[in-house]
């Protein structure tokens, strides 16, 4: 979840790492460095905090160098220091890296009994030294690599550059993800393609085990038992990399309002807009035959996944079960062969959910996998892939990227019900058309925002907020509650409404807002008079409904109104009130939206 670049360049790279690592903030932004080879000599800036305070470090003292390499950090090991920001670095190598080291702490006590000291408290910093040492042994940085490598037990991505070397740098990858960039003349090594979209459009990823001597020459890449192989050189569109916010004051604006053409983008894929019917490409097997559904995913992208569990029960009667993937391959499920595993996941990087799809490998089942990057390790492991079509999504609270995860599994559930002959040729088409319809409404909806600062003022006041909801709008409860908490920093939580009674209704009282999912659907009924009783108790309630003049025993704090739809569709458009809920309260509150505390947007530690 880190961010990593480096560049072998024709002149000074110190500007263009930092505008990489400007890319790549998303993936973590606890402390930020950059280290250059100048003269045959490591020098290195670093900073804690954003990547703003690394810039006024630079301008103070700037850093000359056609040899970089540059790092943005999600703290693991260590807490968010100068001292443990990477590059980490001996006198003779420097090192950054993504993911977690696991045996570092053998590793660290063997070479602190050889007398080398440390200074950081992070894993990384045994990297560098180990290499430092294999190098004092073998005398060669690309022996002295590969002899560590070896050594190292977890998952990693990892740039190194050396002292008396300005036309050489090493990658490898094991779990972590990492590509080679492709210039004129130049080489460069990063997280992934946004950060080398301004450099090159030509990209070569590495594959689990590979490591890379790269020149500005040539490149040559050995697996992990050291035999030179060969990896595609692809073309990827870097038009569809862009960070820039344009006239939205955050990211995550710009993405809410960017839904209407991504959903349309998606189905585009998935839809025969002339028959009306959804259309897949030929999958490795069929869901009639399917025993059993198995979704895993973590944090929006699981809820995503519940959602699907009540369309492909109720429209494609297949039994779903659904984990959260930090907890599923540890129960170490009994699975019947020839079941379908169905991962989500934005980055397709997903450490936890990646994990959990080996296992179900391992287990005879079927792979499919809806993901953001096409290029990502998921898709990569998977037997099918679903491509959402979401584009760069830059906010670290998901929200495109959500409703194409929606989009997709919709689609699917309708593919499930036609080829189990669960669902008529009428239905089918009565569904797409609701689906094909949702774009449309999104706009929509979204052309008068006032009501939600209105909303904002009040929320924000509220340090316990409580979200419920029934059917397809419970998973949506969970998801609003995750919002609100990871950008404004309100404690909040999702129930299921019929479960207020079992527990969660002694919070109420009229300190605690209430928002209530609650579309018109054969659930309303017992919804409202859920919502009836938390308004005995004096909560002030916010109801997010189609229904008109609803009656909730008390003066409501608010009435979203939404458009009547089929309620197959309602978690589409009932998603961005609760997006515009937290987006407008954390902006009332001037927390960070973009980047809240202690968060990062792709996650690939465990």
């Amino acid at each position: 979840m880190c961010g990593i670049i480096g560049i072998l360049g024709k002149e000074a790279v110190a500007d263009d790492l930092v505008d990489a690592l400007r890319r790549l903030e998303y993936r973590g932004y606890d402390s930020a460095g950059i280290a250059t080879v100048d003269s045959g000599r490591l020098d290195r800036r670093r900073a804690e905090g954003k990547l703003k305070n690394l810039q006024k470090v630079l301008n103070t003292q700037p850093l000359a160098g056609l040899t970089g390499i540059g790092h943005t950090r999600w703290a693991t090991h260590g807490a968010p220091t100068e001292q443990n920001a990477h590059p980490h670095a001996t006198s003779e190598v420097s090192v950054v890296h993504n993911g977690i080291i696991e045996n570092f702490q053998s590793l660290r006590a063997s070479l602190e009994a050889r007398g080398v000291r440390f200074d950081s408290q992070t894993d990384t910093e045994v990297i560098a030294h180990l290499i430092t040492e294999e190098l004092h042994s073998l005398g060669n940085p690309i022996k002295a690599v590969a002899a560590a490598l070896k050594q190292f037990e977890g998952a990693f991505a990892l740039a190194i550059i050396f002292s008396g070397y300005d036309n050489m740098m090493i990658g490898a990858k094991k779990g972590s993800p990492l590509a080679i960039g492709h210039g004129d003349g130049e080489a460069y090594l990063g997280s992934d393609a946004i950060a080398l979209a301004p450099f090159t459009n030509e990209i070569t990823y590495l594959e689990d085990g590979d490591w890379v001597v790269l020149t500005r020459e040539n490149m040559i890449i050995r697996d992990m038992d050291g035999t030179v192989v060969q990896r595609e050189r692809q073309v990827v569109d870097v038009s569809t990399m862009a960070i820039d916010k344009g006239e939205y004051r955050h990211f995550m604006d710009k993405e809410i309002h960017e839904q209407p053409d991504v959903i349309s983008d998606t189905l585009s894929g998935y839809v025969n807009f002339t028959t009306g019917k959804v259309q897949f490409e030929e999958m490795p097997f069929s869901f009639k035959d399917l025993p059993k559904i198995t979704i895993s995913a973590c944090g929006t992208a699981y809820y995503a996944g519940l959602v699907a569990k009540y369309w492909f029960e109720r429209y494609a009667r297949i039994p779903v079960e659904i984990d959260v993937a930090s907890e599923f391959r540890y129960r170490e499920a009994p699975m019947e062969k020839g079941g379908l595993m169905m991962v989500i996941s934005q980055s397709g990087e997903t450490a936890d959910t990646l994990a959990a799809l080996k296992y179900c490998k391992q287990q005879g089942q079927h792979i499919g996998a809806i993901v953001n990057v096409r290029t990502s390790n998921m898709a990569k492991e998977a037997d099918v892939v679903w491509p959402t079509m979401a584009g760069t999504e830059i906010g670290v609270a998901s929200t495109k990227a959500f409703t194409c995860q929606l989009t997709v599994l919709a689609c699917l559930a309708i593919q499930a019900g036609r080829e189990r002959g669960t669902i008529s040729e009428e239905l089918e088409k009565e569904l797409v058309h609701a689906l094909l319809e949702i774009p449309r409404e999104i706009s929509t909806f979204l052309k008068d925002e006032s009501q939600f600062e209105e909303l904002a003022n009040s929320l924000s006041k509220a340090r316990d907020v409580m979200y419920l909801g029934r059917g397809l709008s419970f998973p949506l409860a969970m998801e609003g509650a995750l919002k609100l908490k990871e950008i404004s920093y309100i404690h909040a939580e999702g129930y299921a409404a019929g479960e207020l009674k079992h527990g969660p209704i002694a919070l109420i009282d009229e300190k605690v807002p209430v928002i209530v999912v609650a579309p018109k659907d054969y659930l309303f009924e017992k919804t409202l008079s859920n919502v009836q009783e938390v308004a005995s108790r004096g909560a002030k309630i916010v109801m997010i409904t189609d229904a008109q003049n609803v009656d909730v025993g008390n003066e409501p704090l608010a009435v979203i109104q939404m458009p009547s739809l089929h309620d197959f569709v309602t978690p589409l458009l009932y998603a961005i009130p609760i997006q515009l809920i937290s987006y407008y309260t954390a902006v009332q509150m001037g927390t960070d939206v973009d980047q809240p505390r202690n968060l990062a947007k792709s996650v690939t530690v465990e």
